[in-house]
């Protein structure tokens, strides 16, 4: 699609993904229909969306030397991600995530942490973070988003952030400030609203909304762009939001169209809700046939 490097940091997980009747309440039981397993966690996911719409990728993060970590790099690499910046801890396990997803295509997430944030401060390469084009930072160690922020930052080196479900849980103010987008859910907006971590607000950055099936809204300095979303079947919504971020970066990174890129963001998303698996082999013909349908 276009000639950028993004680097993307943050988690790299394997996915256990189980299809149940519906979510179980406490004290209740649901019914298994299937299960399948797959490489998942936020950077992951949007490396692997992004080298699908033929845009150039790396990864900063960290997997342990097990089976499930070995099954998460072969799917990377099979996906055409680079390797280079990916840790690969002797001794650790690798985080696996449990994906409830019943008939509607909601999801419940259960996980172990693994040894997804074994990357620290220290253990970053300037020289690979001053080498992208973009860095898109994903949920990780607080103070390690911070630092690869600041090297980008301090190269001129534009910066996307999307903190995830632990936004109101973790102090990721020092990233937020230094990002030039952010993305958050609808919810997620709310906690960002009530502490206001990024200060300035949108004076100088832009923040991307997703809203679900009702698509999503992008707030900027000039004014706020909306997207309607496409009408799709959710199968699993798993992996959705990445799919969006990926898309929207492709297109942003491209010719900075809000319009465009909130487009396109959306398609992705459609596209992977209306797949299994929180990664649905994303191409830019995929996505295409989104408008046309």
């Amino acid at each position: 699609m276009n000639q950028v490097t993004v680097l993307t940091a943050g988690h790299v997980n394997w996915d256990v993904t189980l299809r149940v009747d519906r979510l179980p309440e406490p004290d209740g039981e649901a019914s298994i229909r299937s299960q399948r397993g797959s490489g998942g966690g936020s950077a992951a996911n949007v490396a692997a969306a992004l080298a699908g719409l033929e845009v150039e990728t790396g990864l900063i993060g960290s997997v342990g030397d097990d089976d499930n970590g070995l099954l998460a790099r072969r799917e990377l690499e099979g996906s055409g991600v680079s390797l280079e910046g990916l840790r690969v801890v002797e001794g650790a396990e690798t985080a696996v995530k449990y994906l409830l997803v019943d008939e509607t295509g909601s999801v419940a997430v259960l996980g172990n942490d693994g040894v997804n944030e074994a990357v620290t401060p220290g253990d970053l390469e300037p020289a690979r973070i001053r080498a992208a084009d973009h860095i898109h930072l994903t949920g990780q160690r607080p103070d390690t988003a911070a630092a690869i922020a600041r090297v980008a930052s301090e190269a001129g080196i534009t910066v996307s952030f999307d903190p995830g479900r632990r936004l109101g849980d973790r102090d990721y103010g020092d990233a937020l400030a230094l990002a030039d987008v952010v993305f958050v859910t609808d919810r997620e907006a709310t906690a960002l609203l009530e502490t206001d971590p990024i200060g300035g607000g949108v004076d100088d950055r832009l923040v991307v909304v997703t809203c679900g099936a009702d698509g999503a809204e992008a707030y900027t300095p000039d004014g706020t762009v909306v997207h309607a979303g496409f009408d799709v079947e959710p199968v699993d919504t798993a992996g959705a939001g990445d799919a969006f971020a990926a898309g929207f970066l492709a297109t942003w990174l491209e010719d900075e169209a809000i319009d465009r890129a909130l487009a396109y963001g959306n398609a992705c998303g459609a596209l992977t809700a209306s797949r299994a698996g929180a990664r649905s082999r994303l191409t830019a013909t995929a996505v295409e046939r989104v408008f046309t349908d």
